[in-house]
């Protein structure tokens, strides 16, 4: 390879590991998000959770996810890739994988965390340690793999109608697939004891900490700048460039107005200005412009970041409604926006976003745009992209549900999908976690006792005379305590 081949792959690889990275600290903001909206007896719970998902999800994707996904093995004899288009079926534990597509495997893992992550709000402060890990490992190991191979592996979606299917950075695949395993699994688990009244009714169970809620959007909007622009996966070269600084165009101007209209909406509905809900709208923008971030003139973000907000609201009343209890809204928010987004390519996709992402053909022609824009090369518009982006959006949720609900039922009927209710009204911090993610109770000062509970002994003052310890006995008050 020459000077300039070295120079190009070095700076793909490190934007696409760096856009990685960013993904990866979305793990932060999910974890703070969901830890603010549940209650504080409950918080080192989702807290570990949230946790484990990048955990259990590297192994499964390690093991078998990235295999399935993109496990295309090579024709020895044309250099190509033998295509299966419903599954990959190499480099499992990444095995014989070449060491230039670890990279690959990284950025991917970072999104197939992501897609479980979104499950653990939906099915938060009532669902089985052991169930939830199941769930991880299932989701990150097969369900999304099969999904992300047939939309960007080249399986049968990414070549139906001969465009294929289009979703740059997920709405469908990442969005679609957690949002709906979180709308499964709030059904099948059931509501949070006294979430609904007898008569029907909502009882309000807000969140503890509106400021982790708070910081959390503000770490997954800053990730989001990861997903959407690192989905580009090069960044030299005039097309790579163009496409990823539309991508950060368009990603924040979904997501402002994504937030501004949520807060009007609620302000004229309840009266208030309602800070949850501007910070879940601020996410229903942000996973609306997912899909067609790449190829979106700056005034379609706008009005599909507008409409996201929309479409949160209503699929957050719509749930309660049905007494389907979802702590985070994650449905509404990925389920719902996910699905929107990705019919939302079918209409904004532009021909000059397709060309500079490189999905023109022979690097000059477009095939279908958007059925807003006419095509310079057919000089007319079409409706193809829509209806293969409108398949892949029922495709994609049939599968996830039947087969997340599938193992939802078989972890039911063996009695370990849900928390006892003695446990539920406890909290699962104390009953599972080793006590409150929040003590507040005082330490006694005195001599260590023989268990201290895991207390700082450094905060201790010795107050009495102990003369083989050599303490001479000062003013202190023994009765006195120390609250830290």
């Amino acid at each position: 390879m020459d000077f300039e081949g070295e120079t190009t792959a070095a700076l793909d690889t490190m934007f696409v590991l760096f856009s990685g990275y960013l993904v990866f600290m979305m793990q932060n903001g999910f974890a703070m998000l969901t830890a603010g909206s549940v209650r504080t007896k409950n918080t080192k719970n989702v807290l570990l959770k949230n946790l484990l998902d990048a955990c259990v999800g590297a192994m499964g994707y390690w093991i078998f996810g990235y295999a399935f996904a993109y496990g295309n093995p090579i024709d020895p004899d044309t250099d190509e890739e033998i295509v299966n288009p419903f599954i990959g079926h190499t480099y499992f534990a990444l095995a014989n994988l070449p060491e230039d597509a670890f990279v690959s495997f990284f950025f991917q893992w970072t999104f197939a965390a992501t897609a479980a992550t979104i499950v653990s709000g939906s099915v938060a402060e009532r669902t089985s340690f052991y169930a939830y890990l199941g769930y991880a490992f299932f989701l990150t190991s097969f369900v999304y793999p099969v999904v992300s191979h047939w939309v960007w592996g080249g399986g049968w979606l990414s070549t139906l109608f001969e465009v294929g299917v289009i979703d740059f950075a997920g709405c469908s695949v990442v969005h679609m697939v957690g949002g709906v395993a979180g709308l499964v699994g709030a059904i099948l688990v059931g509501p949070r004891m006294g979430r609904f009244d007898a008569e029907g009714n909502v009882v309000p169970m807000p969140g503890h900490s509106a400021t982790l809620c708070t910081l959390g959007t503000f770490i997954l909007w800053f990730g989001w700048y990861g997903f959407n622009p690192g989905s580009t996966l090069a960044i030299f070269g005039t097309g790579s460039t163009l496409t990823a600084q539309r991508c950060a165009v368009t990603t924040t101007l979904a997501a402002a107005a994504a937030g501004l209209v949520v807060l009007i909406i609620v302000k004229i509905r309840d009266h208030i200005f309602d800070l949850i809900s501007v910070l879940n709208g601020v996410l229903a923008g942000l996973v609306s412009i997912t899909a067609v971030c790449f190829s979106a003139e700056p005034y379609a973000a706008v009005v599909i970041g507008g409409i996201g907000g929309g479409l949160y609201l209503l699929g957050g009343w719509a749930l309660l409604k049905l007494k389907i209890d979802d702590p985070l809204e994650a449905f509404p928010i990925h389920g719902v926006c996910g699905a929107w987004g990705c019919f939302a390519v079918g209409l904004f996709s532009t021909p000059w976003g397709q060309l500079n992402a490189g999905l023109g053909v022979d690097g000059d022609r477009v095939i279908h745009t958007g059925a807003f824009y006419i095509n310079p090369d057919t000089d007319s518009r079409s409706g193809v992209l829509l209806g293969a982006n409108c398949i892949a959006i029922l495709v994609i949720a049939a599968w996830t549900a039947a087969l997340i609900g599938s193992l939802f039922l078989i972890f039911k009927f063996a009695g370990i999908l849900r928390i006892s209710p003695e446990i539920e009204i406890l909290g699962n911090d104390v009953s599972k976690h080793g006590g409150s993610a929040y003590p507040e109770e005082p330490l006694e000062t005195g001599p260590p006792a023989k268990d201290n509970l895991g207390f700082d002994e450094s905060m201790k003052i010795p107050h009495k005379a102990e003369k083989e310890e050599g303490f001479v006995e000062d003013d202190i008050d023994a009765e006195k305590t120390v609250e830290v």
